[in-house]
């Protein structure tokens, strides 16, 4: 079964056969980014550098979104959604509200952590379970914080 980034690369030569220049753009941008990251981490491209790579930049094009729709460019807004949609085919769904509630328990019964301060220790715990690339860690952080409150 190929990587994510063995996918995304080929999905780049089938984009540009097909001339679909938008998506090839995205696409290479995309492939350009996890590179980049490789490079700067000295380490090799694996499944977990692509996911979190692209998972970055929808994050970015999201946040970008808010910032044009305060500044009222429809057109940037659309844009940035289009290539939210084609990043995220290369994404795996993330986990349902309850498996994530029972990670985030198990986690915190297995660190022992009883306040906020010791958010950390869960957090950690977390990304060293099989299923970190599924968990997106913005909504754990509030989930963690209101375990512990």
């Amino acid at each position: 079964m190929p990587t994510i980034y063995e996918t995304l690369r080929a999905d780049i030569i089938v984009a540009m056969k097909a001339k679909d220049t938008p998506r090839a753009t995205i696409l290479r941008t995309a492939d350009a980014a996890i590179q980049r990251a490789s490079m700067d981490l000295a380490k090799p491209i694996d499944e977990a550098l692509a996911l979190a790579t692209l998972r970055k930049a929808v994050k970015n094009l999201q946040d970008a979104i808010v910032e044009f729709e305060k500044g009222g460019r429809a057109d940037l807004v659309d844009a940035n959604r289009a290539e939210i949609v084609v990043l995220e085919k290369y994404l795996p769904a993330g986990l349902d509200a309850a498996k994530l509630e029972a990670l985030v328990i198990e986690a915190i019964a297995a660190t022992g952590a009883t306040t906020k301060k010791e958010m950390g220790k869960v957090i950690a715990a977390l990304k060293q379970r099989p299923e970190a690339g599924l968990i997106d860690f913005g909504a754990v952080s509030k989930l963690v914080q209101a375990k512990l409150a």
